[in-house]
């Protein structure tokens, strides 16, 4: 998963596409489990994703009302579809994940 800066995710969003945007913080243990999850995620989906340390970004919480990290964003067509704050299961991402790709 590539760490995004501010040009990074106006790119992503400009193209309308769908994709995940990670949240996290380096010192947050369940953040280190959720990124875990998601790199398993990244090998079994063909989805545009990118991370974000939000310690770098604190405006992002706001502009994208993340109330927790880590959280992951779903985004189609530039727009937040769907925020995930609970990371159950790979086969739980998976299936949210999935639903949108459709």
């Amino acid at each position: 998963m590539n760490e995004w800066n501010r040009t990074d995710l106006a790119d992503f969003l400009d193209r309308k596409e769908i994709g995940l945007l990670y949240f996290y913080t380096p010192l947050c243990g369940t953040c280190q489990v959720a990124s875990r999850m998601l790199q398993i995620v990244e090998e079994l989906v063909e989805v545009e994703t990118g991370k974000m340390n939000l310690n770098f970004y604190p405006d992002m919480a706001k502009n994208f009302a993340v109330e927790s990290v880590p959280c992951l964003l779903i985004i189609r067509n530039g727009e937040v579809q769907e925020a995930i704050y609970a990371f159950h299961s790979v086969p739980f991402l998976l299936d949210k994940i999935k639903s949108y790709l459709g």
